[in-house]
């Protein structure tokens, strides 16, 4: 009996459908257009995604990077919290539906799901994308305004992601508040940007005053040791590029790195990294250079050499982002 394909394999077949019939110069000056809508500073009170053709422009070139991105937030946390698993899922203003693919990825099998958005088109779209996928096929799909007059539903995983920079200040510390009273788990993921950056801590700070403790990144949920101007906290996930990309984008590299920052806080118990690996590795002659976000708070360099033996090792595998030590370190 033939296995499955993976979650990001099925969806990136459901994917190359979309653009079926609609002119490739046409695709690439609505991805243009509505990359200019999403990278502005002024939030939105309307859809910015406002028809079919908008939408599958867009999901064809956005929804594999964000699944890579979200998925590789909810497996950090996963780590944490090897003993659970959602049963109950809310994706606010998750468009067509990236996000959900990615908890499937991450946790297999049903639950419960339910998709908010503000615009119709990709809803329609994400649900019918999501029939290739079995776990998806009994998603709940609801056009709804996210905003301070948002109420959710309870569930243990709520994910919000690439949803905060179209908000006003007040729709976000809204809906910040709304998934901590709601949601077992919070997972927000932001652009790996010092402005996304700068909105995931807002949102980790707000869940933190409500009860909730961080799960990833971070090895403890007291204050970010990162000077706020001077720095900020991100992390890269690869994505295989698809003819789109390359056509928006130009250059013929096969993949291309997704930079975000994300939070997951919880209410379940959590054990999380005793450290995280915050930049990409150094290789040098005989050493390794791990820039560390430590559990006392603090930012370390530390050098790891050969005479460290199996650590050593350790080191040159290690990846940005990943916990420190390894925990399957012998």
């Amino acid at each position: 009996m033939t296995a499955p394909a993976p979650p990001s394999e099925t969806l990136r077949a459901a994917l190359a459908g979309l653009l079926h019939g609609l002119p490739p110069k046409q695709a690439a000056q609505a991805v243009d257009r509505l990359i200019a809508n999403y990278r502005g500073t002024t939030p939105t009170d309307t859809p910015i995604l406002r028809d079919r053709a908008d939408v599958a422009a867009y999901a064809a070139y956005r929804m594999p990077a964000t699944f890579e991105a979200v998925h590789a937030a909810l497996e950090a946390f996963a780590e944490a919290t090897p003993d659970w698993t959602p049963t109950s899922h809310t994706d606010v203003g998750g468009g067509t539906g990236a996000a959900t693919w990615a908890v499937n990825a991450t946790w297999p099998g049903d639950r419960v799901v339910t998709v908010l958005d503000w615009s119709e088109p990709a809803l329609a779209l994400g649900r019918e994308i999501a029939t290739a996928n079995p776990a998806l096929r009994d998603a709940h799909w609801q056009r709804t305004r996210i905003g301070t007059d948002l109420t959710l539903p309870a569930a243990d995983l709520v994910t919000v992601s690439y949803v905060l920079n179209e908000l006003t200040p007040a729709d976000r510390t809204a809906l910040v508040d709304t998934t901590a009273a709601s949601a077992q788990t919070v997972v927000i993921v932001e652009a790996g940007t010092p402005a996304g950056y700068a909105r995931v801590i807002e949102a980790r700070d707000r869940l933190i005053a409500a009860g909730f403790r961080v799960a990833a990144p971070c090895p403890h949920s007291a204050a970010c040791p990162i000077v706020a101007g001077e720095d900020w906290c991100h992390f890269s996930a690869r994505v295989s590029r698809s003819s789109l990309h390359r056509q928006v984008k130009g250059g013929s590299l096969p993949y291309e790195d997704e930079k975000f920052s994300y939070v997951a806080a919880t209410r379940v118990p959590a054990t999380p990294a005793p450290a995280r690996v915050i930049r990409r590795p150094q290789i040098r002659k005989g050493q390794v250079l791990l820039d560390l976000c430590e559990p006392d708070e603090q930012l370390t360099r530390r050098t790891v050499t050969k005479r460290h033996g199996d650590l050593y090792k350790a080191a040159r595998d290690a990846a940005w982002g990943d916990p420190w030590p390894p925990s399957d370190r012998p």
